[in-house]
């Protein structure tokens, strides 16, 4: 944080999350309780230096929704952390509309972190079976941050999208990380696709509406030299203030954070003005989670 000037973090836990072993469902409730605890008591302890968004049992409903509840009200939370998908149920699906629906009554700011692509197999024969997560990875010498979490929390915010999530609930403000992974290449695609599935006329200009106005977009990992326009064309006029730093540490080590920082200095040089790349470092996120 000294060497990059970075005057306050918001900590949060990202993949694979708090829910680890899907048929331990009070484990998992233990666990992000104790995440959530040790979290606000670090920032407790440097409150000049951190915030936090905490985390979810997600997909158990109850206990999410009781612990939002404790986590604003009681630590702290400056926000809610989610993954892309939770043991295969991705974010939009209606199993988790009350959920969201909680997150909207308390005006909650969301941010969507990408993990492996989970889906649930086929339940067994035997009694009392559960259903098994299979994680997908295809081309599995490749590791699956590089781009399995992308297409990843792509598909998650398709699908807040195509549900009609993001219309449904006006009062939750997502940050979406990685300059909006592969969306702002997809978004015309999807918005098309879209009336297969509703009968009604493209939606592309209806979703370009809804990110504009409901959605952030950190910077982590690799927005220049190409990914930042595409997204800037979707956000329009004024699209800097949609955008915050993120730094993706310690997943990304220290020596490329410090790397990109470099390269997005530079980059945001040629875009945007003094004042513009000050709202991108400093005042967007100030203003967002009221720092």
């Amino acid at each position: 944080m000294q060497k990059l000037n970075i005057s306050k973090s918001i900590l949060s836990i990202t993949s694979p999350g708090t829910h680890l072993t899907p048929s331990k469902d009070n484990n998992a409730a233990r666990l992000t309780r104790q995440v959530n605890e040790e979290l606000s008591s670090i920032c407790n302890d440097h409150p000049s230096h951190f915030g936090f968004f905490a985390s979810l049992p997600l997909p158990l409903v109850d206990e999410s929704i009781a612990e939002i509840d404790y986590a604003l009200d009681k630590l702290g939370a400056l926000g809610i952390a989610v993954l892309s998908n939770a043991n295969g149920v991705y974010l939009g699906d209606e199993e988790l509309d009350a959920v969201f629906a909680h997150l909207n009554a308390r005006k909650t700011v969301l941010f969507i972190h990408p993990t492996t692509c989970n889906i649930l197999g086929p339940v067994s024969a035997e009694a009392n079976a559960l259903p098994q997560v299979q994680a997908v990875k295809p081309l599995e010498k490749y590791p699956r941050p590089m781009m399995e979490f992308m297409f990843d929390e792509t598909r998650a915010v398709a699908n807040l999208l195509l549900s009609g999530t993001v219309a449904r609930y006006a009062d939750i403000r997502y940050i979406m990380s990685h300059c909006g992974c592969a969306l702002p290449s997809m978004l015309d695609r999807i918005g098309a696709f879209a009336t297969l599935i509703s009968g009604a006329e493209s939606q592309t200009a209806e979703f370009e509406k809804l990110l504009r106005e409901r959605f952030f977009f950190d910077l982590a990992g690799f927005p220049l030299p190409n990914a930042i326009h595409g997204l800037l064309r979707i956000l329009g006029e004024g699209g800097e203030q949609r955008l915050v730093y993120g730094t993706d540490y310690p997943f990304t080590p220290e020596r490329l954070v410090v790397g990109l920082a470099d390269a997005l200095d530079t980059g945001l040089e040629e875009i945007f003005d003094e004042t513009q790349r000050n709202d991108v470092y400093v005042e967007n996120a100030t203003k967002l989670l009221n720092l």
